[in-house]
């Protein structure tokens, strides 16, 4: 049975946040990926999509502005018919350049070379598997401070009233190097993790842009451009209060936190 979406026609669109985990949730049909299925189901259909992914890392911002993005494969040591994954989504140029526009906070270029990474086509291979909504990736400028990564979020959000569908995709906990399959959640991974859940349910985005405060943050992300896509979102998506769901910590050290605001 074909899943049917109402309209986004009138309302304004929500704002998303996923954990996204490993590139294997794409093909997986596990706790996590069910109920990005069941978000993509119960969510007004998008025009289009913008996903800012942790995986696009650049000096400056940068928008994908091709007609025909291409599915990346940015991993290595997985299964076969991952490698093969092909996520064949339309891009939006006109949404693209509408963004290089709107956007004061950063100045953003149009990019012809970058596609989809796995960040992205990941989670919308789940939400959306037919592939017929046109997608945009942004990229993350790594050495832009928070609190200009969340004015972008700000300046992106009237996007929403034209039909889009902001998506920020990372983990909320990211530490590789501590991953043990076998692993219960670090006692850094709980903490940090619930610092978040608790600035999300009470909208303390001050707490989350000074996130580098915490005295977990080190671990829980070595590198924090899992934890950037967040701001996006929590500047696009105003004072709403969100719904957080797949609250768990995979491998002792990857957060699958999830937020929806505005649905």
């Amino acid at each position: 049975m074909t899943a049917m979406h109402p309209s986004s026609a009138g309302r304004r669109m929500p704002v998303v946040f996923i954990g996204h985990g490993s590139p294997e949730n794409a093909l997986d049909n596990n706790a996590f990926t069910r109920n990005w299925k069941s978000l993509g189901a119960s969510l007004p259909k998008p025009k289009a999509i913008l996903s800012i992914s942790a995986h696009w890392l650049t000096e400056g911002t940068a928008v994908t502005g091709m007609a025909q993005p291409r599915t990346i494969h940015d991993f290595y040591g997985f299964p076969e018919p991952l490698k093969k994954y092909r996520y064949p989504a339309a891009g939006a140029p006109e949404t693209a350049a509408r963004i290089a526009k709107t956007v004061t906070a950063a100045r953003v270029q149009l990019d012809d070379e970058w596609g989809l990474d796995h960040g992205t086509w990941s989670v919308l291979a789940q939400m959306y598997p037919r592939a017929d909504i046109p997608v945009v990736q942004m990229s993350l400028d790594y050495y832009l401070p928070p609190a200009r990564q969340y004015q972008i979020g700000r300046e992106l959000a009237p996007l929403r009233d034209h039909g889009i569908l902001i998506l920020g995709s990372g983990n909320l906990v990211h530490n590789l190097t501590a991953v043990d399959i076998h692993a219960e959640p670090f006692a850094w991974a709980r903490e940090f993790d619930g610092f978040v859940e608790f600035a999300l349910a009470t909208r303390d985005d001050d707490a989350l842009i000074r996130y580098t405060r915490e005295p977990s943050a080190q671990l829980a992300h070595p590198t924090f451009d899992h934890f950037l896509p967040i701001l996006y979102v929590l500047g696009a998506s105003g004072k709403e209060k969100p719904r957080q769901f797949n609250g768990g910590i995979f491998a002792g050290s990857v957060g699958m936190r999830c937020a929806v605001f505005g649905e």
